[in-house]
């Protein structure tokens, strides 16, 4: 039998780590959610982050992420970088909290 996946982040444990983390703490995390999106919006702009957001941003807003604004857009722009991209952000976002003495197994 094969394992179907059903959202983008299943195929990858850590991936699936992180968006757990969030989901449970998303009032602690928001702030680790603020600097991810800072740093890409160093690399892209604010306005192209906006630009997509509000392309992709679900008219009724169903998930469990749409509620947060920070929380919904790191989610979707994690969810459209690279795979490289995607590794390199969940690892220091467990780095970062493992640095806090936040325990994340």
């Amino acid at each position: 039998m094969s394992q179907e996946f059903k959202r983008w982040y299943d195929y990858d444990p850590l991936l699936l780590k992180v968006i757990g983390l969030l989901k449970d703490y998303q009032d602690e995390l928001r702030e680790q959610a603020v600097v991810f999106l800072e740093n890409i919006e160093k690399k892209v702009s604010k306005e192209a982050i906006d630009k997509f957001y509000q392309l992709v941003k679900p008219i009724n807003g169903s998930r469990w992420y749409d509620k947060d604004p920070v929380i919904s857009k790191t989610i979707e722009l994690l969810r459209v970088v690279p795979v490289e991209v995607q590794q390199r952000a969940a690892k220091t976002f467990i780095a970062s909290l493992e640095s806090r003495g936040i325990k994340v197994d």
